[in-house]
Formats: C-alpha cells, sequence, structure tokens
C-alpha cells in the first residue's frame, strides 16, 4: 500500500477528482491548505498600502491505495492538475505499513 499525498490549484479538484473516479479511486481526503514553493507568492495593493501574500491558497490530497492502483493515479492526479504555469502543484508517494478500518476491523488492503 502506498499513500499519496498531492498538493493542487484549488480550482482544478473537481477535475483531479472526476479523473481518480475514472480510474476506480474510491475515496479520499481533501484539506485547504497554504504554502509556496518556487512561486513565492505576489504582491497586493489593500487601502493604498502594498503588501506581500506569502501563502497561497492550495487543496491538500490524501489517499491510500493498493500498490497497483499508484501509478495509475499519480498520472491521473499529474494530467489533471496540469495548467503549465508556475504554482501547479506537486506530488508525493510514502509507503504504507498498515491500515485498520476502525468499523469492522479490517487490515492492510481490505481496510481501503
Amino acid at each position: 500500500m502506498k499513500k499519496i499525498e498531492a498538493i493542487i490549484k484549488p480550482f482544478k479538484l473537481e477535475d483531479v477528482k472526476d479523473a481518480l473516479g475514472q480510474i476506480g479511486v474510491e475515496g479520499m481526503t481533501v484539506g485547504e491548505v497554504k504554502g509556496f514553493g518556487r512561486q513565492k507568492g505576489h504582491t497586493e495593493i489593500y487601502r493604498g498600502s502594498e503588501y506581500t501574500v506569502d501563502f497561497l491558497p492550495k487543496i491538500k490530497l490524501e489517499m491510500v491505495l493498493a500498490d497497483d492502483q499508484v501509478q495509475a493515479a499519480v498520472e491521473a492526479i499529474v494530467q489533471a492538475a496540469r495548467t503549465g504555469k508556475i504554482g501547479d502543484g506537486k506530488v508525493f508517494v510514502f509507503p504504507v505499513e498498515d491500515a485498520i478500518r476502525i468499523r469492522t476491523g479490517d487490515k492492510a488492503e481490505k481496510a481501503l
């Protein structure tokens, strides 16, 4: 099993969700986060004063998948989230040692 974490632009969430649904990904966790990488933020003017917005709004997707689904999921995320502009995001893949479904006690891939 592997955990996929993806940081994407907020307006790409529906595209990514649809792309993952088409390949059979049934569940994920989504959160609103803020951050920056090479994009570095930008400056804005508010009431005549210029200020820097360092942390930009992003969406963080998390999902744990069976090993045989990981490559297709990563490709679906990258294709659906890509705009070709700086700040499109990143995808991280981590090994998962175990998973337990609280309701039933199912373990490993049965818990997914």
